[in-house]
């Protein structure tokens, strides 16, 4: 296997939720280069449909919903039908809801754990039956180091970040010994594409994080992203049950 075709993903179908933009958006586009069919799952058409134009011919915008996981099992099988068996999952639709503890309402808490973690779990499920019958496959969640670090006034997004890690240390054992990898990439703060560097006098949190860390550049989308393809499902020898922590690039 040559130098370039270890990380070839030709003949592969990924399906990434959240992916009309941002790290979503920068993962597909890293995928589609690396040879693979994407399909670009999101809410508003228009916003997909752009992306899809940007990144090529091979990416497919799809509006879906996540959160309406009664119809999470349909909406596979016809992903299935139209573009064949999905060999890559990846889990990184999200919302943010960023208020203190005391102001976090029930429907907040429950919102942001159905978007980040009921949904990949109802994706998961629906796409491990034909990963299966193929004996291959790679389900990737995003987590956050919010999952590991205190950080405040995001406990639900931090709760629902630490359960995708859990349910990734779960799936990985039960799943390995059919061909299945389930891992996580858990980034930090991520530089805007917008600027170079976000203001440290409006960001304390930032400053904190950064100030910590002997290398303080930020890592960006497209850095993530190009970290997709090592993760590919012909590669059965790589790590599972894994979380890999991006803090900053170097």
């Amino acid at each position: 296997m040559g130098e370039h075709s270890a990380f070839s993903l030709a003949g592969r179908t990924a399906l990434i939720t959240g992916a009309g933009s941002g790290l979503g958006y920068a993962m597909a586009k890293c995928m589609l280069i690396s040879g693979a069919k994407v399909i670009l799952v999101g809410r508003r058409r228009d916003v997909l449909e752009t992306a899809a134009a940007e990144i090529g011919s091979a990416a497919h915008p799809e509006v879906f919903d996540v959160t309406e996981v009664g119809k999470t099992p349909a909406f596979i099988t016809r992903m299935e039908q139209e573009y064949g068996g999905i060999d890559i999952l990846v889990n990184n639709a999200g919302i943010h809801c960023k208020k203190p503890v005391e102001e976090t309402t029930n429907d907040d808490f429950n919102g942001v754990l159905g978007t980040h973690l009921v949904s990949s779990f109802a994706l998961s499920k629906a796409v491990v039956p034909g990963m299966k019958r193929r004996t291959r496959g790679s389900i990737l969640f995003i987590s956050s180091m919010a999952a590991f670090i205190g950080m405040p006034s995001v406990v639900a997004y931090s709760a629902a970040k630490a359960g995708m890690t859990g349910m990734m240390r779960s799936m990985a054992p039960e799943l390995g010994g059919a061909g299945i990898r389930v891992n996580a990439i858990a980034p930090g703060f991520l530089r805007p594409p917008c600027c170079a560097r976000p203001s440290m006098a409006i960001n304390p949190a930032l400053t904190r994080y950064l100030g910590a860390r002997p290398r303080t550049r930020l890592a960006t989308q497209t850095i993530l992203g190009g970290l997709q393809p090592t993760l590919r499902p012909t590669l059965p020898s790589l790590s599972t049950a894994r979380c890999w922590s991006l803090m900053a690039a170097p």
